[in-house]
C-alpha cells in the first residue's frame, strides 16, 4: 500500500512539476510579446514624435533597463514574499503597460492629437513593462532550478525557448497585421498575461535551494559581494542621472552618491569582496546582453532599408527566433558534449562572424549571416544562467537573476544608446561621401563638413554627432520643388543604408565575449575541469510542507 501511495504522491509531483514548469514557460513568451511589439515599432515611433536614433534608442532602453530594478530588487526580498506574489505582480505590470500603450495610441490618433501626453505614456509605460518583465525572471529561474537542480543547464535552456517562442510568435502575428494600428499590436501582450496568470495562480511553488540547504540570507548576500555592487551601483547611478535628467551639478552628484551608497551598504553588511568568479562573469554577461538584445532590439531598424521592397525586415529577427526556439530544446545533449563553457565559447566565435557579415550582406547573404548570429545567440543567455547557478549555488536567486538584471541594466543603459550612436555616426558619414547629394545643396557642406550636424552626448559618457532632422527639412525646402522630393528619398535610403554597417563595430562585443570564455575554459582545466558545486539539502520534520510555499 505504501509503495502505492509513493507512487500516486510522486505521479502528481511529476504532473505538478511539468505544469508550473510550462506555466513559467509562458510567463516568458508573454516577455518576448512585449519586446518585439516595441522594437518592431520603434522606427515608426520615432517619425511620430520626431526623434533620432540616440533617443529612438533611449525610448528602447526605457523598456530594458527598468527589468534590473525589479528582478534584482525581487531577488533580495522574493524568499520572503513568495514567488506567487512575485507572479501576481508581474502580471499586473503587463497588463498596465497594455492599457497604457493603447492609450497612448488613442491620444495619438485622435482628430486633435496629445504627443506629448502619448510619449509620457508610452515612456511610462514601457517602464512598467520592463519591470514587469524582470519580475517574471525572478520568480522563473530559481523555480526552475530547483525543480530540476541535476541538470540545470539543460533546463534553464529549455525555459528559455519561451523567449525565442515568443519572438517567433509575436514577430509573425505582427508582421502579418502590418497595416493594423500600432496600438492593438502593442496590446496583444494581455492575452499569454491572462494565460499564464490563470495557469500558475493555483500553482505551489517550490521552496528555492539556497533556503533549503540553509545558506543564510547573509552568505547568498556574500557571494554577490562588493564587487557585483560595484556594477550595480555604477550603472544605477548612470540610468538615474539619465531618468531624472538634472540640470544641477549637485542633484547629479546626489545620484552619483546613491550609488556609492549601494556599494558601502552591501560592503558593511557582507564584508565580502564577493567570489570573483561571479564578478568575472558579471562582467562577460555586460557584453553578452549588448550582443544578443541590443541587437535584436535594432536589427528591424537597421536593416530596413536594405530589405526594402524584398521582405519585411522583421523576418530577421522572427528566423533567428526560430533557431534558438529549436536549438534550445535540444541544449541537453550540446551541454553534455561540449561543456557549459566550451558552449559559450563556440557560440561567441559564431556570433562574431554573424553579426560582422550582416553589416555588409545583401540578398540571401543576408539570411546566412542571419543563421551564424542565430546559433551564436542561441545558447548565449540561458547557458550563462546555468553556469552561475552551477557555481555560486549558495547565492541562491540573488547571484542567479542579478546577472540577467545586470545584463538588461548594461544594455538598456549602455548598449541601446550606443548602437544608435553608431547609426548617428554612419549617417553623417554616408551623406556626407555622395556628392551627387550635397551639390544639390550648397549650404549643406561648409568647410568638408555637414552643416545640420549636433554634439550630443548620452549620460555625458556616450559623445556623438547626429543629423539635425528639423535643420535638414529645412535645407531641402531650398531645392526647387520638382527635384526635392527625389532628393529627400535619396538621403532617406543613404541613411538607410549605412546604418547596416554599424554591426560591423558590434562584432566587438562576443570577441571580448570570446576572450572571457577562454580564459575561464584554462581555469577550470587548471583545476582538473568544469563541475558544478552542489549543496547538500537540511532534514526537516516534513520533507513535504518543506519543499513548497504554501
Amino acid at each position: 500500500m505504501s509503495a502505492v501511495i509513493e507512487s500516486t504522491r510522486s505521479t502528481h509531483s511529476n504532473m505538478h512539476d511539468r505544469v508550473l514548469f510550462w506555466g513559467c514557460f509562458l510567463a516568458l513568451v508573454t516577455t518576448a510579446f512585449g519586446f518585439i511589439a516595441r522594437m518592431f515599432l520603434i522606427n515608426e515611433w520615432a517619425r511620430e514624435f520626431n526623434l533620432d536614433q540616440a533617443q529612438a534608442g533611449r525610448l528602447a532602453g526605457i523598456g530594458i533597463w527598468p527589468f534590473a530594478a525589479s528582478i534584482i530588487g525581487f531577488s533580495l526580498i522574493i524568499d520572503k514574499i513568495g514567488y506567487k506574489m512575485s507572479m501576481v505582480i508581474a502580471f499586473l505590470g503587463h497588463i498596465i503597460w497594455a492599457a497604457m500603450g493603447f492609450g497612448a495610441y488613442l491620444l495619438i490618433s485622435s482628430p486633435s492629437p496629445d504627443r506629448e501626453t502619448a510619449y509620457q505614456l508610452l515612456y511610462w509605460g514601457s517602464l512598467i513593462l520592463a519591470l514587469g518583465n524582470g519580475t517574471v525572471e525572478s520568480f522563473i529561474n530559481p523555480v526552475v532550478t530547483t525543480m530540476f537542480s541535476k541538470e540545470k543547464t539543460k533546463w534553464l535552456n529549455i525555459l528559455h525557448a519561451g523567449w525565442p517562442g515568443g519572438l517567433v510568435v509575436a514577430g509573425i502575428v505582427t508582421i502579418f497585421i502590418h497595416d493594423v494600428p500600432w496600438g492593438y499590436k502593442v496590446g496583444m501582450i494581455a492575452i499569454p498575461a491572462v494565460l499564464y496568470f490563470l495557469i500558475l495562480l493555483p500553482m505551489k511553488f517550490p521552496v528555492q535551494e539556497r533556503v533549503a540547504s540553509g545558506v543564510s540570507y547573509r552568505e547568498m548576500l556574500a557571494e554577490f559581494g562588493i564587487l557585483g555592487a560595484l556594477i550595480v551601483g555604477f550603472l544605477v547611478a548612470l540610468q538615474l542621472i539619465d531618468f531624472f535628467n538634472p540640470q544641477s551639478a549637485a542633484l547629479k552628484y546626489a545620484f552619483m552618491g546613491t550609488g556609492a551608497a549601494i556599494v558601502i551598504a552591501f560592503g558593511l553588511y557582507t564584508m565580502s569582496l564577493g567570489r570573483f568568479l561571479m564578478f568575472f562573469l558579471i562582467l562577460i554577461m555586460m557584453p553578452l546582453a549588448t550582443t544578443e538584445i541590443g541587437t535584436d532590439g535594432w536589427i528591424t531598424g537597421i536593416m530596413e532599408t536594405v530589405a526594402k521592397d524584398k521582405f519585411h525586415p522583421g523576418w530577421i529577427l522572427v528566423y533567428t527566433s526560430v533557431i534558438m526556439m529549436v536549438l534550445r530544446f535540444f541544449a541537453g545533449p550540446i551541454v553534455h558534449s561540449l561543456s557549459p563553457l566550451g558552449l559559450l565559447a563556440v557560440s561567441a566565435a559564431l556570433a562574431i562572424v554573424g553579426i560582422y557579415t550582416l553589416s555588409f550582406a545583401a540578398g540571401t547573404m543576408i539570411f546566412i549571416a542571419a543563421t551564424l548570429y542565430g546559433f551564436g545567440k542561441t545558447f548565449f543567455w540561458p547557458t550563462m544562467l546555468g553556469v552561475v547557478s552551477e557555481q555560486t549555488p549558495k547565492g541562491g536567486a540573488l547571484t542567479l537573476n542579478a546577472i540577467s538584471g545586470i545584463g538588461m541594466l548594461a544594455v538598456g543603459t549602455l548598449g541601446f544608446p550606443f548602437i544608435g550612436a553608431l547609426q548617428a555616426d554612419k549617417n553623417i558619414a554616408a551623406v556626407l561621401a555622395h556628392p551627387e547629394v550635397t551639390k544639390d545643396i550648397p549650404s549643406l557642406v561648409k568647410d568638408g563638413k555637414l552643416t545640420v550636424v549636433e554634439d550630443r552626448s548620452v549620460y555625458e559618457i556616450i559623445h556623438y554627432k547626429a543629423i539635425d532632422d528639423r535643420a535638414l527639412k529645412s535645407k531641402l525646402e531650398e531645392v526647387p520643388v520638382a527635384q526635392r522630393q527625389d532628393l529627400e528619398t535619396k538621403i532617406t535610403d543613404i541613411r538607410g543604408a549605412s546604418t547596416q554597417g554599424a554591426l560591423a563595430t558590434m562584432a566587438i562585443f562576443p570577441a571580448i565575449m570570446l576572450a572571457g570564455y577562454l580564459i575561464l575554459i584554462m581555469y577550470f582545466k587548471a583545476k582538473g575541469g568544469y563541475k558544478p558545486v552542489e549543496l547538500s539539502v537540511v532534514p526537516r520534520a516534513d520533507p513535504e510542507e518543506a519543499a513548497w510555499e504554501g
